[in-house]
């Protein structure tokens, strides 16, 4: 089957077919640049990324375009606070955010465009738009005329007189007296050139002194890099009503052509099944949770829930500590994956031979897990496929060290194309096993008050014990060992160790 995926526009689940065949062109919204990176923008580019991936795996070309917003008046107003200009702010956190979804494991785009950068394409859509008729300058500002696109609403599905005036907070209080309708929306919005003072932030525009609106900046970078015409435009829930409303009221008013031929949006994210939100003091940006896990247990837990439902988690605070169950049970899960890739490569070469069975979920695998994301990027359903893979991977490994355990060949490398595939498909699994899983480790060992040369040492007591027959010495050491919270891993080659 190929790709199916859910159109928020049309409201169903219908084949991925792009303009030109084998290839596909994503423009996905990207973030506002004036603070770190939040969980909801890990769930949103994590969700992305696996498309893109899936994508590449099937055999089809992208482009990938995902922008940077460093023109707002969110912007401005962090920069005022802190004493910076908003270039200088801007450009710190968008150099954060590529360390943070570097760190998710995401893929770079192939266009990262910068609103800042343009300026003149924004001014062509706005003129077009004017001679058009479909907006008019006002007072050194320049307006979208909603009533005139008859379309509005059709993606949110809502009737105008249903939606929100300046649902998006993205600007402040608007001049009614300025503006035609209520419902209107600004194209650009005019500012002071006297004084020099940062709230005066703002560029040369036909109309005056002035700043971009938020939501012409995409509709500008979009066209400019992929066409008039996308085969895919995605982001968050959240953005469906105001911005992608009003970018596909500007877009298409402009060009005359439907701007994306399949809309996709994430679900939001939920702490203690309330919407994540500053406001409500239960925000959590993804360094916070870095802090208490690896990066790649987030990306995790990003896919154990389908992208169009939220996402739930919850803090759960004992004494000075605060534990994220969900984040805590993706790390075993990727905690499991690395050793599974470790004791694979630890099969000895004499116990591979030519001849011999390979189990179901081994050869299966790559295309379960392609069927699975083909259905509207079903994500835990190819986690459940993987569980059963990683299971026939560990059984595969515990037969070969058998006393009479000899393992087929084709059964070895379909494991090892298998988990290739998860990487692939996923992004999971693609890192160093030895560096992951010694880095998990050491900080779990540290959170514990202990260092590993503490646990090395009871290890070695231990097997001195061992090794002098003092089996009551060497069973007391290991109670010890096992009491806090160390998994003593005996094998013919030594001992290894992890903490729990």
């Amino acid at each position: 089957m190929p790709l199916h995926l859910y159109d928020t526009l049309t409201q169903q689940k219908r084949p991925f077919e792009t303009a030109e065949p084998g290839n596909a062109r994503i423009y996905v919204c990207g973030p506002t640049v004036y603070d770190f990176s939040h969980v909801g923008h890990a769930r949103c580019y994590v969700v992305y990324d696996v498309l893109v991936r899936h994508l590449r795996a099937s055999g089809m070309k992208v482009t990938y375009a995902r922008n940077i917003t460093d023109i707002d008046d969110k912007i401005l107003k962090r920069a005022t606070e802190n004493g910076e200009t908003p270039g200088a702010l801007s450009q710190r956190f968008t150099a954060a955010y590529w360390e943070d979804m570097a760190r998710l494991g995401n893929l770079s785009p192939d266009l990262e465009p910068k609103v800042t950068e343009h300026l003149p394409q924004i001014f062509e859509i706005i003129q077009t738009l004017i001679d058009k008729g479909s907006a008019y300058a006002s007072g050194g500002d320049v307006y979208f005329r909603v009533r005139s696109f008859a379309g509005y609403g059709k993606l949110s599905h809502r009737k105008l007189a249903e939606l929100v005036v300046d649902a998006s907070g993205r600007t402040d209080a608007e001049d009614t007296n300025k503006k035609e309708d209520p419902a209107d929306f600004a194209l650009w919005k005019g500012a002071s050139v006297t004084g020099g003072a940062d709230k005066d932030w703002g560029w040369t525009s036909p109309w005056g002194y002035g700043r971009p609106g938020w939501h012409i900046e995409c509709s500008a970078m979009c066209k400019a890099h992929l066409g008039e015409t996308v085969d895919l435009h995605g982001g968050g829930l959240d953005l469906v009503f105001p911005h992608h409303e009003n970018e596909i009221a500007q877009s298409e008013a402009a060009n005359g052509k439907p701007l994306a031929r399949l809309w996709m949006h994430n679900g939001f994210v939920e702490v203690d099944k309330t919407k994540m939100s500053k406001s409500l003091g239960n925000f959590f940006t993804a360094r916070e949770i870095f802090q208490l896990y690896e990066p790649e247990a987030v990306r995790y837990a990003m896919l154990t829930v389908h992208y169009r439902s939220p996402l739930g988690f919850a803090p759960e605070t004992e004494g000075n500590v605060t534990r994220f169950p969900l984040f805590e049970e993706a790390e075993r899960r990727v905690e499991y994956v690395y050793t599974t890739r470790e004791r694979l490569a630890s099969i000895d070469e004499a116990r591979i031979v030519a001849a011999g069975e390979v189990a179901e979920p081994l050869t299966k695998y790559p295309s379960a897990i392609a069927a699975a994301l083909d259905d509207d990027l079903n994500m835990p359903v190819a986690l459940a496929e993987t569980s059963e893979m990683l299971k026939a991977v560990n059984e595969l490994v515990d037969f070969s060290r058998r006393k009479k355990g000899a393992v087929a060949r084709a059964a070895v490398d379909a494991a090892t194309r298998s988990l290739e595939a998860l990487g692939r498909e996923l992004g999971i699994g693609e890192a160093d096993a030895s560096a992951f899983l010694m880095r998990l480790r050491a900080r779990r060992t540290k959170a514990k008050g202990l260092t590993e040369a503490d646990v090395d040492g009871k290890i070695a007591a231990r097997t001195a014990a061992r090794d002098a027959k003092d089996f009551a010495a060497a069973d007391r050491l290991r109670d010890e060992l096992v009491g806090l919270g160390v998994e003593i891993m005996d094998s013919p080659k030594g001992t290894t160790w992890r903490m729990m």
